[in-house]
């Protein structure tokens, strides 16, 4: 992905420790090595001032036309209030299932709470948050109408049910049998095609009753009704 994707991509694992044994792993397996003749790498760690060092040079390495990889951690700094419009976020990858931390006390608590008031399983919120907070990791490349990107989700057990119908609509719609558990060859190969569709220029008249809707439009019941219902559903 990194020789096809231009400008930067953000990865995001489920924590600090499983990030740090895949580095490992594509260090000993040279894939490492491979990369960084596409883009440079940047980590994103638990020191905040580090953090903030590694985001503004991979920014810059978006700006320039080097390109860059930026791998950071889910409910980490970096997934709770960045974005990463445009080219600083032309791929995101989630790298597992973003499952909260167990132990704590806190969501021990919770979880009781919602299993004795509202008769919520535990199973299913742990799995619902998951699945919230993958949303939120890959929706930090997409931030407007006119801006696009590759989310791609590395763990098979996205496309199970239980978890796909707990990502929220806009990315359930894309999610079709076509785009689950592929190989590394046919993602690449949807990749290409997308980032190819996505360089043709914007026309304004191929978003005419999409995302932009004509006076005859907005004035036509039926145009209202559709409107009605997408805006229900979000």
């Amino acid at each position: 992905m990194s020789a096809v994707v231009p400008d930067g991509i953000v990865a995001f694992f489920t924590s600090y420790q499983y990030m740090e044994n895949i580095v490992a792993s594509w260090y000993e397996q040279g894939i490492l090595e491979n990369i960084q003749r596409n883009k440079l790498i940047f980590i994103e760690t638990q020191d905040g001032a580090e953090t903030s060092m590694a985001l503004e040079k991979y920014q810059e390495a978006c700006e320039n036309g080097r390109g860059a990889i930026l791998l950071s951690v889910a409910r980490g700094k970096v997934s709770e209030g960045i974005d990463f419009v445009h080219h600083y976020g032309r791929a995101v990858v989630m790298f597992g299932v973003p499952y909260v931390y167990t132990q704590s006390r806190i969501l021990k608590a919770r979880l009781e709470y919602l299993r004795n008031q509202f008769q919520i399983r535990e199973n299913d919120f742990l799995t619902f948050d998951a699945m919230r907070h993958a949303a939120q990791c890959v929706g930090r490349a997409i931030r407007g109408k006119t801006d696009y990107g590759l989310l791609i989700f590395a763990d098979k057990r996205f496309a199970r049910a239980d978890k796909r119908g707990k990502l929220p609509r806009w990315i359930q719609e894309h999610l079709t049998d076509a785009n689950l558990n592929l190989t590394l060859d046919e993602a690449v190969q949807v990749a290409k095609h997308f980032l190819r569709q996505m360089a043709q220029p914007f026309r304004q008249e191929d978003q005419l009753g999409l995302s932009l809707l004509t006076l005859e439009q907005l004035q036509s019941e039926e145009t209202l009704r559709r409107v009605c219902e997408i805006a229900h559903q979000v």
